[in-house]
This record gives C-alpha cells, sequence and structure tokens, in this order.
C-alpha cells in the first residue's frame, strides 16, 4: 500500500467546508447548500481531521479539527443527544437526531479525547460532551448506534465506560444469537443494510476490552459470513442499496456505496490488530481496493482532478456526485491502512 504522500489532494475536503462545518451532497463536485449540513457528517470529518493532524501536523488541518468539533458541540441538545440535519441558514431541522447519529458523534469524540496531538482545550470540550452523553447510552435500541456508541466507548477509561461497553456488547450478542441459528446465516439481523462491517467491528473492539471469549466468537463468525458474500468474485463487492440482502435472498449487486469499504477496511484492520492474521490485513488491503477500481467496474471511483470520490457504483456506471461521506471515508480508510491501523481504530 502507498503511503499518504504530502501532496494528497485535500481540496475537495476544504471545498465541502466552510465556516459552518461540511456540507452533506454536492451537485457533481460542486457543494449542495440546498442540502445544508448533517452531524453525521462532521463527526466522521472530525475524526478524519485528527487523523490528518497526527499524520502530518499541519496547522490547516488542525483548524479543520476545530470546525467539526465546534459543529459537533452546537449540535448536543440539552440532554445529551445530538440534533443532526442542520439547513443552510443554520438551522437544525429536529430536537433529536437518530441514535446512529448518537453513535457516531460518540465515536469521533472518542477518538479526539484519545488522540495524543490534540490540545488540552479540545480534550476538555470532548471530555464535557462526553459526560453529558453517556447517561443516554442505556436507553440507546438501535443496533449500529449500540455498536458506534461501544466503539466511542473503546477509546474512553474509566469503569463507567467499561460498565456501559459490556452492557451494550451483550446486547449486540444476543441479537446475533438470536438471528444466527441456522448455520447459512451468521449475522446479527434478518437483512444486511448499510454499515454492516460496522457490527463485527464493534465485537472485536468490546472482546479487546472485556476478553470475553464470546464476543470474539461472535466477531469472527459474522465477519467470516459477511466476507463470504463480499468477496466471492475476488475483489470487494458490498452489499448494494437498491434491495440490500434480505434473508432466504440475493444480496442486491447495486448501489454499492463508498462507505461500505471503507467500514470494511477499518473493521479489518481491527481483526487484525486482535488476531494478528495476515488474511485479514490483505481483506482490508482488498477492501480499500475498491475505491482505486479493483470493483465490480474496473473503475476508480478517486477523481483525480478534484480530489473527491463518487458517491458509489450504480448499474449503469459511477454516481457522478462526490459528497461527504464518500470522501471522507476514503481519506479515513487511507489513513489507517497506511499505519495498519495503529492507533487509528
Amino acid at each position: 500500500m502507498t503511503q499518504l504522500c504530502t501532496n494528497f489532494n485535500d481540496s475537495h475536503i476544504f471545498r465541502m467546508t466552510d465556516d459552518t462545518g461540511m456540507f452533506q451532497h454536492t451537485k457533481y463536485n460542486v457543494p449542495d447548500l440546498d442540502k445544508g449540513y448533517t452531524t453525521d457528517d462532521n463527526a466522521r470529518a472530525l475524526i478524519m481531521a485528527v487523523m490528518f493532524y497526527e499524520k502530518n501536523r499541519q496547522a490547516k488541518y488542525l483548524a479543520l479539527v476545530y470546525r467539526y468539533l465546534a459543529f459537533i458541540l452546537y449540535a448536543q441538545n440539552e440532554t445529551g443527544h445530538f440534533r443532526n440535519f442542520m439547513t443552510y441558514e443554520r438551522k437544525f431541522t429536529e430536537k433529536q437526531g437518530s441514535e446512529e447519529c448518537f453513535g457516531r458523534c460518540l465515536w469521533a469524540l472518542g477518538y479526539t479525547l484519545a488522540s495524543s496531538v490534540m490540545p488540552s482545550g479540545v480534550k476538555a470540550a470532548c471530555t464535557s460532551a462526553v459526560s453529558r452523553a453517556l447517561p443516554q447510552i442505556s436507553s440507546l435500541k438501535c443496533l449500529r448506534g449500540q455498536a458506534y456508541s461501544l466503539i466511542g466507548l473503546g477509546f474512553i477509561e474509566g469503569t463507567e465506560s467499561d460498565r456501559l461497553m459490556n452492557k451494550l456488547a451483550e446486547f449486540i450478542a444476543v441479537n446475533f444469537e438470536r438471528c444466527s441459528r441456522e448455520k447459512n446465516w451468521r449475522w446479527f439481523e434478518n437483512s444486511l443494510t448499510y454499515d454492516n462491517a460496522l457490527l463485527p467491528w464493534a465485537m472485536f473492539v468490546a472482546f479487546r476490552k472485556i476478553r470475553q471469549e464470546r464476543f470474539l466468537y461472535i466477531a469472527r463468525e459474522s465477519m467470516t459470513f459477511l466476507d463470504q458474500d463480499a468477496f466471492r468474485d475476488n475483489f470487494f463487492r458490498p452489499v448494494g442499496c437498491r434491495g440490500w440482502w434480505m434473508r432466504g435472498t440475493d444480496p442486491a449487486l447495486y448501489d454499492q456505496q463508498p462507505v461500505e469499504a471503507s467500514m470494511s477496511t477499518l473493521a479489518h484492520l481491527v481483526a487484525y490488530q486482535v488476531t494478528g492474521e495476515e488474511e485479514m490485513l490483505n481483506l482490508a488491503r482488498q477492501s480499500f481496493a475498491w475505491y482505486l477500481g479493483k470493483n465490480s467496474c474496473h473503475e476508480s471511483l478517486i477523481d483525480h482532478e478534484t480530489g473527491g470520490c463518487y458517491d458509489g457504483i450504480m448499474m449503469d456506471g459511477l454516481n457522478q456526485n462526490q459528497g461527504a461521506e464518500s470522501i471522507v471515508g476514503y481519506c479515513m480508510a487511507r489513513l489507517a491502512l497506511d499505519n495498519k491501523g495503529l492507533g487509528i481504530v
């Protein structure tokens, strides 16, 4: 894997970011102001900015850290939850976002808090936001919200964090055991939809912190099940969002979304860290290669002119838009893979 070089084209990241935060969508490669912002995207962008600063120590990336963190802090409401959708006029459209948004924010805050290169004021702001969020974790019902929160807690030291992590891991494990009684369906739900690699990733993190063999078994079983489909053509081919993969049916081939390649890369890096198995590192590399043309349409999703990432593979070719989720996921996966995930995931 080529190391991230100093002339990496980050122009699209800065094009997508204004004084408020990162825009959600584009029209082709132009920010779509009408769609505004989301806390989801700014949480992921915060992790990306911290990763860039950890690698290069450039002031422009630290400035992004402050921008995206300020967005998240503003998004947190009085209960400790987070609002998600914001218009271009800086008006949130709901009082409380989804549990997945909550989990992504906790992941971003935890990662930033654990970074050794963050200024003390940044860490203090993260600590305050985490303290307000922790009382809400026990009430989470959404599986992906629980998984993101578990991963975030993995970066946070303390007895309460460990207790909550164990509780979330138990919830996720029970879902797996309930749904995976048949040998040909080793998964947490009766369908595979989006952010699929997140779920085994969370169980690897749970084992790494709690050391319960049951969690490692579930992590391995679910990852193997996911990989058997995703790599069956000798390249990464995630479940498409046009139909997903419902139990008893065939997985949808399109539309393939960049977030799946990113999450698969990060999840396999965690699996490599936990197990030491070189095959996990190889699968992380194959997952990332999806961006570079080792995919079902044999085209790179990286626009080297703009620095952006196309929004997916559709039945008739590439989605020509270059939204926030796509470029942020690409950058996170690339930075993590350059470092074999050490200190990253």
